[in-house]
């Protein structure tokens, strides 16, 4: 009878004494950030992907479409639940919490709340430079797809150019910006 209640002890979610509940980062799968979304609401969790409408780029088609206001990253709300972050890195296209060595670091809710009222609003919405020179990148989309090379420099109308190595030699490539990303330091 002991044994019993010590392996349901075991099985029960650690509540935290005191725990609230914070707003963190998760980093996805590239292009996953509507797979997270819809994975984490189905799994019952407070999230927020911040989408921005802006003009296809396809050259087919001329139509306003949502995009994410960060590619590769959902905003979650949770305790850190040993059970809940397990539940929520186990969902489909989450890479990992973002954070340092201690743990997931939170993001302020003033933060998220001035974020919601910017996606809200039908003003363009402009972000920071996404790479800097010397950045690795991958070629995810085009002619170039699963080439890696060095960022050099934004050329204008959603074009960068890129070195890429071939043969000990480099050669600068003019790409689309939104085909390439930056490599995690651990592949860099």
């Amino acid at each position: 009878m002991e044994q019993r209640r010590e392996d349901a002890i075991l099985k029960t979610p650690l509540r935290l004494e005191n725990s609230t509940h914070s707003w963190y980062v998760l980093h996805t799968k590239s292009r996953f950030e509507n797979v997270v979304n819809e994975g984490l609401i189905k799994k019952s969790m407070e999230v927020f992907l911040p989408k921005v409408t802006v003009r296809s780029k396809r050259r087919d088609r001329k139509m306003l479409i949502k995009v994410p206001l960060f590619p590769g990253y959902v905003f979650v709300k949770t305790d850190l639940n040993p059970h809940h972050q397990v539940e929520i890195v186990k969902t489909i296209g989450v890479v990992r919490f973002i954070g340092n060595r201690e743990g997931p670091v939170p993001v302020p809710n003033q933060d998220i709340e001035s974020l919601k009222i910017m996606v809200m609003v039908d003003n363009p919405v402009i972000t920071g430079n996404r790479f800097k020179k010397g950045d690795k990148v991958i070629v995810a989309d085009g002619p170039f797809t699963g080439v890696t090379g060095i960022f050099v420099r934004y050329r204008g109308k959603g074009r960068v150019i890129v070195n890429i190595e071939a043969l000990g030699q480099f050669a600068g490539v003019e790409v689309n910006e939104e085909d390439i990303e930056k490599l995690p330091e651990i592949l860099s």
